[in-house]
């Protein structure tokens, strides 16, 4: 029986350390965003409204 308790109590350590672990690799993340000029749907909405108001 304490063997039972000691394997689960190792096993709820183990995923608590991944769960953090994971969370704070997101948090680190650098996140890019494109500049305005060089977005492919931006430049498709000018052309489509340029034709438009030909």
């Amino acid at each position: 029986m304490l063997t039972v308790i000691i394997v689960s109590i190792i096993i709820v350590f183990v995923v608590l350390f991944l769960a953090v672990s994971t969370t704070s690799k997101a948090y680190q993340y650098k996140h890019t965003v494109d500049e305005l000029e060089e977005n492919p749907h931006l430049n498709h909405l000018e052309n489509e409204e340029n034709s438009d108001g030909k």
